[in-house]
């Protein structure tokens, strides 16, 4: 891109003043927080602490254009649910300019979200999301950024993230003319900030704090509208003023690579349903067989990309507002690890006596014969002579169905075809559930995403009412794109969860420890499309865009070997153990340890929340079947 230089506000050019020495005493203000904010050790450390009546925050007494901005932050340590810590710029009035980091706090094992944004004449929506390579509570890292007049750079301990460059040539607004405070703040945002509001901020384990030390400002210091910098336009050559005109070298343009292709997790340039109107020149996007894309701003600039995900090919438009990698889905880092559990003798002798002989399978199911639909005023539809089922969505109303059978024990396999594109706001759900207020239950709930970023599929297992018991994966495939097997085992000893045959999770009957076991009460199967846009995506900032209405969910190929309770009475008769045939093998079935090892690629590579680390949910002690190993 060509200089700037010619273009460049008169106040913005040499470089005098350098911010250096740092004392919070001298460069900030505390602006609210009730005593909750503190200066400390003469002046090199400030701490923000958040207990239940209030957070705390505070602003930096000069008014920078262009500079480079350093902190050192260590995140609020263990269980950060709920919390917010934001460090950024900002302008004043309504067409602000905003360079934001946001430290989005979690469960403990469970990583850090790093959310990064630009504003400029009070525009933004160009969010990028992070996790960071390294624990950010155990001790001070420096998160920096560098503002430019042809770039804003977002690094962390040197390492650069995010790259947003001055494309205001094609249109792209940029900010150069506002200056900026430096602002930070620790506040609850437990409404959203930690999967979707389901957890909330732990107030037994308040204060929570945060704390900032090495401030340092290589910067352009407005002040009465006259600038340090002086009204050149270019500052002198030399090593302290090398900011003004610093770019990404090639050894920082790979790690910028790196960290993108294997910490970013979201990506507003991947999002082209968000932006249906979006008409600004697109990028060439070379489209990689590792399934990322690359950019580098085409000639014409109005070129289409592809972008290859998990094997598949997805049109999307790119905005230029980077010449880096353009990314779809990566992967977190494997923060968890699985609850294993111990093999467990046979429970034959104490089942209960209506479970025993496999008489009935259902087979050759047709919808028609098989569920009811339960709601939604003509929203679901049995289509193709009772082959298909689909549920829809639309702004007035879900929809859902149920089985007319009741069972006890089964081995259930439905093939589903999830809401395709923009399915933010929406719910899938297709689960297992007795009746009463100390119900079983067995879920996999399917959380919608915008495009390009992937479903969320929820898994729980309820006994006499008590749940609590989450585990959640994404997918190595898109689940919108075709026809995938979800299958619930549920024998005496064990509930296996698979997809397309690989099993993702295995609850096992640890009645013997004391953990409730769902078996004694029948239960039908449920399936529901409904709106949950107040939590579901990104904590609810994400809304459902009705304009993309009516949102369907498709299933066939439904298939329960399994014991149908009727007036009390079990198809399996009452003898305590089936006969030995093949169609009964579901009823003593274990994963081998073929499936034993599939099992364990899963939660490896897939698994993003597992209850069994989530220590300061349980203050008291994790559940007894997360001490199996």
């Amino acid at each position: 891109m060509a200089s700037l230089n010619t273009v460049l506000v008169p106040l913005v050019a040499l470089l005098v003043t350098v911010a250096s020495a740092s004392n919070f005493y001298n460069d900030f203000d505390i602006t609210w927080g009730d005593g909750r904010a503190k200066i400390l050790s003469n002046g090199d450390l400030l701490t923000l602490n958040l207990d239940k009546a209030s957070g705390s925050g505070f602003q930096s007494r000069n008014e920078y254009l262009f500079g480079k901005i350093d902190m050192q932050l260590k995140l609020v340590p263990g269980n950060s649910a709920g919390t917010v810590t934001a460090y950024y710029l900002s302008s004043k009035g309504s067409a602000w300019d905003e360079i934001d980091f946001e430290f989005l706090g979690n469960l403990s094992g469970d990583p850090y979200i790093l959310h990064t944004n630009v504003f400029s004449q009070g525009k933004g929506n160009r969010e990028q999301q992070f996790y960071l390579w390294f624990d950010p509570t155990a001790d001070f890292h420096t998160y920096s950024i560098l503002w430019n007049p042809q770039r804003i750079v977002f690094s962390v301990d040197g390492t650069p993230i995010r790259e947003f460059k001055n494309l205001e040539s094609v249109g792209v607004p940029f900010p150069k003319n506002q200056p900026m405070r430096i602002y930070s703040s620790l506040w609850n945002a437990d409404d959203w900030a930690t999967r979707g509001g389901l957890v909330k901020t732990d107030w037994a384990l308040a204060p929570f704090t945060a704390s900032y030390r090495n401030f340092n400002a290589e910067a352009c210091v407005l002040s009465n509208g006259v600038s340090s910098c002086g009204t050149t336009t270019s500052p002198p050559a030399s090593t302290s003023n090398a900011w003004f005109s610093e770019e990404l070298d090639s050894t920082r343009q790979e790690r910028l690579k790196w960290v993108r292709e294997n910490y970013m997790v979201y990506n507003y340039c991947n999002d082209v349903n968000r932006f249906p109107q979006v008409v600004e020149p697109c990028t060439v996007c070379d489209a990689g067989s590792n399934g990322k894309a690359h950019l580098s701003v085409g000639a014409e600039g109005q070129n289409a990309c592809h972008d290859s995900l998990a094997g598949s090919s997805m049109l999307v438009k790119c905005l230029v507002f980077f010449n880096s990698d353009f990314l779809t889905l990566v992967q977190p880092p494997n923060t968890l690890s699985a609850a294993k559990l111990s093999p467990m003798a046979s429970l034959n002798t104490v089942l209960v006596p209506l479970v025993a002989l496999l008489v009935t399978v259902a087979s050759a199911s047709n919808f028609y014969n098989d569920f009811d639909i339960t709601w939604g005023d003509g929203r679901a539809k049995i289509l193709s002579n009772g082959d298909l089922l689909t549920l829809n969505l639309d702004k007035a109303s879900g929809s859902g169905f149920q089985s007319r059978n009741e069972y006890l024990f089964g081995k259930i396999d439905m093939q589903l075809k999830l809401v395709p594109g923009n399915s933010a706001g929406t719910v899938t759900a297709y689960y297992l559930s007795s009746k009463g207020s100390a119900w079983d239950e067995i879920d996999f709930e399917f959380l919608g995403n915008l495009s390009g970023d992937p479903y969320i599929l929820h898994t729980n297992v309820f006994s006499q009412g008590k749940g609590n018991r989450e585990q959640q994966f994404y997918l190595w495939f898109d689940p919108t794109a075709d026809f995938h097997t979800y299958s619930i085992l549920w024998n005496p000893q064990r509930i296996v969860f698979s997809v397309d045959g690989t099993p993702i999770r295995e609850f096992k009957n640890l009645e013997s420890m004391g953990v409730p076991f769902p078996k004694n009460q029948p239960m039908r199967i449920y399936s529901s499309l409904w709106n949950a846009d107040d939590w579901a995506t990104r904590g609810g900032l994400v809304k459902t865009d009705w304009a993309l209405a009516p949102f369907t969910a498709s299933y066939r190929n439904f298939n329960a070997e399994a014991c149908v309770l009727s007036n009390g009475v079990s198809s399996c008769g009452t003898t305590t153990s089936p006969p030995a045939s093949t169609s009964n093998a579901w009823f003593s079935e274990e994963l081998d340890s073929t499936r034993q090892e599939r099992l364990k690629w899963v939660r490896e590579n897939y698994m993003v929340y597992n209850y069994c680390n989530d220590v300061n949910r349980f203050p008291q002690g994790l559940p007894p079947e997360c001490s199996m190993s």
